[in-house]
Order: C-alpha cells, then sequence, then structure tokens
C-alpha cells in the first residue's frame, strides 16, 4: 500500500540534511519528485506501506508494530536455504560450573551502569546524543573486557558501523566451532512524540536489557572455560542501533550473517528487564513473559523453559502483544533460531516507555538479576552444548 505524494526537490531535501547533519544519508536515495524522504515499512501482517517520518511517528504513536525494511528487502531471502530446526538439549550440564557464576552477579553494577546510560538527554539513532551514547557504550564494553584481561585470549569488540551515526556494537567470545549463540539487546531510546529532539531515558526500553547483558558478559568473562575458548559454540553479545526505527542495526547484522552464511545456532533477545509493578499490583509474583508472536511453539521454547526452572527462582507466562516486537524478529526472519523473554506479562508492561517518564525509579533491580540468571544459564550452557 502506497501513501499519498509528497512534492519536494533535491534542493529542499539537501536543506533538511544540512539542518540536520544526522539525517541517515541512505534517506537521499528515497526521495524523487514525488516522494519526501519515505520510508518501506513492513507490518507483522505482511503489509506494506511507504510513509514519512512524521507518519512513521504516528504509527508508533499508535501502537503499531513495523519492521522498517527501505534498505533489508532482500532479508530473509536466503531464507529457506540457512533456516535451522535445531535440537536444543532436554536436561542442563553446566549447574556445577554455573550456580558459582551467578552468585556473582551484581545488581549495583547494573544500576551504576544504568544511571549513567540513561544521564543522556536521548538516545535516538539519529540524534548528537544517540552517537555519542553509543561511542560511551562502546568503551564501557571495552573496559569491561580489558579489566578482564579478556582481550588477551582473542575476545574482541567492535562498532558496527551503519548509515547513520549510531553504531551497532558486537563483542565475540571465540569458541571451538564458529556456530555462534547471540544475545541481543537495543540501546537506542526515542521519546515518540519528539525523537530527535525529546527527553526519553530509556531506563526500562532499553536501558535495562543493555545493562543486564553487559553484567552477563561481566561475568562470563570471569570463566576461565570460556576465556581459553573450550566452549563448543562461539558467542556473541550485539547491542543494536536504531531498533526503534524498525529493527535497522540487528537488519543490518543478521542480513549480513545471512549472506555470508553465519551459523547462528540460537539468539536471545532481552529488551525491558526492570519493570514488575504493575505485575505486584495485580497481586502476581514477578515472572518471566515468553513472547509468542512470531515465534513457533518448538524446541527453543521448551528450552527456555528449562533454562528458567534450573537457574531462577521465578516462573514464566506465555504472553503475546499482537502489535510489536523486537530484534529478534531480524534473526527469525533471516532463518535464525530466536527468542524474546519480556520482564512481565505484556497486558502489565511498563506504561513509561518512549517518554521522559522511562526512568530508574520505576525498575526492580532484583528483576533484572532474574533475567541475568536466565541469560547467563541460556548463553553458558548452549556455548557448550553440541547442537
Amino acid at each position: 500500500m502506497i501513501s499519498g505524494s509528497h512534492l519536494t526537490t533535491t534542493a529542499h531535501t539537501e536543506a533538511l540534511r544540512c539542518s540536520n547533519p544526522y539525517i541517515p544519508r541512505y534517506i537521499a536515495t528515497l526521495v524523487n519528485a514525488t516522494r519526501l524522504l519515505e520510508y518501506l515499512l513492513q507490518f507483522t501482517s505482511g503489509e506494506t506501506q511507504w510513509v514519512t517520518e512524521d507518519e512513521k511517528w504516528e504509527l508508533k504513536r499508535d501502537g503499531r508494530f513495523f519492521m522498517d525494511i527501505t534498505e533489508f528487502r532482500d532479508l530473509g531471502s536466503l531464507h529457506t536455504m540457512l533456516v535451522h530446526k535445531n535440537k536444543f538439549p532436554k536436561a542442563v550440564a553446566q549447574k556445577h560450573k554455573l550456580f558459582p557464576l551467578c552468585e556473582d552477579l551484581d545488581s549495583s553494577k547494573i544500576k551504576a551502569n544504568l544511571e549513567q546510560f540513561t544521564s543522556f538527554h536521548n538516545r535516538y539513532y539519529i540524534s548528537e546524543h544517540g552517537a555519542q551514547s553509543s561511542k560511551w557504550l562502546l568503551d564501557l564494553v571495552n573496559s569491561t573486557i580489558t579489566e578482564a584481561g579478556a582481550d588477551k585470549y582473542g575476545v574482541t569488540v567492535k562498532p558496527f558501523e551503519h548509515e547513520w551515526p549510531q553504531h551497532s556494537i558486537i563483542v565475540s567470545i571465540p569458541g571451538k566451532t564458529n556456530s555462534t549463540i547471540v544475545v541481543g539487546g537495543h540501546q537506542d531510546s526515542a521519546n515518540y512524540w519528539d525523537p530527535i529532539n525529546g527527553r526519553a531515558p530509556g531506563a526500562d526500553d532499553d536501558g535495562s536489557g543493555t545493562m543486564t547483558i553487559l553484567e552477563v558478559l561481566r561475568v562470563l568473562l570471569t570463566s576461565k572455560d570460556i576465556l581459553e575458548g573450550k566452549a563448543e559454540n562461539t558467542i556473541e553479545f550485539h547491542w543494536y542501533a536504531a531498533e526503534e526505527a524498525g529493527l535497522l542495526g540487528s537488519q543490518a547484522i543478521f542480513r549480513e550473517y545471512e549472506s555470508t552464511s553465519r551459523d547462528v545456532k540460537a539468539m536471545l533477545q532481552q529488551d525491558m528487564t526492570g519493570f514488575i509493578n504493575r505485575t505486584v499490583e495485580a497481586g502476581r509474583k514477578p515472572e518471566f513473559g515468553l513472547l509468542m508472536d512470531m515465534v513457533e511453539e518448538d524446541d527453543l521454547i521448551e528450552y527456555m523453559k528449562l533454562i528458567i526452572a534450573e537457574y531462577t527462582d521465578i516462573s514464566w507466562v506465555k504472553t503475546t502483544c499482537g502489535h510489536c516486537g523486537s530484534d529478534h524478529m531480524s534473526a527469525i526472519k533471516a532463518g535464525y533460531p530466536a527468542i524474546y523473554v519480556f520482564e512481565s506479562d505484556f497486558a502489565l508492561a511498563n506504561q513509561h516507555v518512549h517518554t521522559p517518564e522511562d526512568l530508574i525509579k520505576h525498575l526492580d533491580f532484583s528483576h533484572m538479576i532474574d533475567h541475568a540468571r536466565m541469560t547467563l544459564g541460556f548463553v553458558y550452557e548452549l556455548a557448550f552444548a553440541d547442537l
């Protein structure tokens, strides 16, 4: 479905870009005599639509989820050749090594890092703040690796550059093979009413997931077996840029992985890990939400239930949002097994997200440790599994 015409000129487009140097360069390729800075969106129904920047954020405010496929229409074109039907283990095998690691997870470190991360005015992917926050995060991840001495064992961190100023970040921990287990979260934040200039601390969405998986990385790097490359599979941690604008960063990464036939055995997304207020108000105990939108009832779902039972003290509930998603969907579209574990039943989600009120004061750091234990169990067990 094509939206209405929007008259413009190349000169006007360049003037817009000059007034905001953080507008992506690739937008210029989308502009012609009848289209002003348009984006091609794909909805969960499969429907596609060209929209302007303003129309994109109107859809966001209306609760419509989409992938911005303007530059990624080829993602999934190799899906039938790459799709994996892995058989995941039916039991855990690393409890004797994992329990001590779980005890080292530190909520005070998550909180201290999150306080700094939310101090940026926003982390929108084409704002100056978004560029600065991704550089700050890259430096923090790099210092986590060097302080562990992991760089001496071949652990690397690299920015994944995009056509916009905010880069994604990829940490690689080599195993015996190039088969890879991925843990991801998105680093950007957006105020849906004023994305570039509006205040968007993004404490929960997705500062919580960003710092949860960073703490998992810190503890994982204390494992001698992991550092010495004794794991069967390589481990990667991803922090994606531009999730809020339509999964742009993760689409770019998984398009490259698909095109180079990267063997991703499983991917776990951690997007919002700290809000339980409405769950408690509803008289329920903290629990994980297994997001079932666009996800098959398969071995990976069953495996996650096993991990939750073995490595955490809380339960799970299957949930759907009907109109949302996260970066795991880029992995799924590329043909890789992926799962998204949310902080609660989606019906009890954080109502402050995408506003200036998405603040640390609304979060529960013990629940972030629940997510960290689950994530650590998932990645460590699968790192040593024969998949």
